[in-house]
This record gives C-alpha cells, sequence and structure tokens, in this order.
C-alpha cells in the first residue's frame, strides 16, 4: 500500500524551503511548478568563470579544505558528466573557461583526466585523490557571475570587461 504526505507535511516543507529561501543572496530565480495549484522559487547556482596557470583543461578537479591539506569533495565517476558528456569546462573568449564541474576558490586540479576516471573501475578514495594533486593553487582569476550560462553574452561580458558584471573571487 502506496503512502501519500499529508497536505500539512507538504506545506510544512514548502513553507521552509521558502523561509530557507529568504535568507539568501536575491539573485535570478526560476519558478518551478510543484504541482498546478502551488509554485516554488529556487535560485539559480552562479556562473563561475576562471582562467588558470597551465592548461588543466582536461583534469578533474577537487574541493579542499581552506588550509588545503584535505580533499573535502570531489566526485564519483559517474557524476563526471554534464549533459551526458565529460563534464570538461567550455572554453570562452580570452583564455576564460565556464566551469560546468561545480569548482570555487579551494579547488585543484588532479592527474586524472576525465577520460581516464570515468573508466576507472571505481571512484578513489580522498585520501587517493589527494595525492594525485598536481597544483594547490592553480587559478589567476575566477569570478562568479549573476547570469544565465549562455556563452555568447558571458564572452561579451569578457571582451567589454568583467569588472563591475561579476564579482572577482579571492
Amino acid at each position: 500500500m502506496r503512502q501519500t504526505k499529508s497536505p500539512f507535511v507538504i506545506s510544512t516543507i514548502i513553507f521552509i524551503l521558502l523561509l530557507t529561501a529568504s535568507f539568501c543572496k536575491s539573485r535570478k530565480e526560476t519558478a518551478i511548478v510543484i504541482n498546478e495549484s502551488k509554485q516554488e522559487t529556487f535560485m539559480n547556482p552562479p556562473v563561475i568563470i576562471y582562467k588558470t596557470k597551465k592548461d588543466y583543461f582536461y583534469n578533474v578537479p577537487v574541493g579542499l579544505s581552506v588550509d588545503k591539506k584535505s580533499v573535502i569533495s570531489y566526485p564519483d565517476k559517474v557524476d563526471i558528466y554534464h549533459g551526458g558528456i565529460l563534464a570538461t569546462p567550455t572554453l570562452l573568449a580570452n583564455g576564460y573557461l565556464l566551469d560546468n564541474r561545480g569548482i570555487d576558490k579551494n579547488s585543484a586540479f588532479t592527474k586524472y583526466s576525465y577520460e581516464k576516471y570515468s573508466k576507472l573501475s571505481s571512484t578513489p578514495a580522498a585520501e587517493t585523490m589527494f595525492s594525485q594533486i598536481i597544483d594547490f593553487e592553480p587559478f589567476l582569476e575566477m569570478y562568479s557571475c549573476n547570469c544565465q550560462r549562455d556563452t555568447a553574452k558571458l564572452n561579451r561580458m569578457i571582451r567589454e570587461g568583467l569588472e563591475g558584471k561579476c564579482k572577482k573571487i579571492e
């Protein structure tokens, strides 16, 4: 027998989600229809564009702790796809890259290429991922942009100058 959630439980969940969203900074929002009588809004994640010191285009990134002494996040081998293809970054104007993996200023790149990583028999342990890091400080520049993932618009913004259009991540 299948159980259904009561209207009170559904209303409570929606209220908590709305309350949580109200404490976040305002960004572009997308309306998602949960059912025909209710509507919920969720914020789009920021668009991250960056430049690296060397060419790490095909290297799998990991998330490091603030002190960069441990790996705190990394993808499962099946999670390195974006839209059914390997989640390498998208090449933009002037050597910038559009993140498709979920990096931040504490990210580092590993020896693993996306192709090799996707063919591993299992996802490595965090300690193994840490031992495979090839650059703990790979970024020249990184920006968080509050816009859609539109490469033409991003390229135009890059050519015109990112200052004032995107937040520089230090």
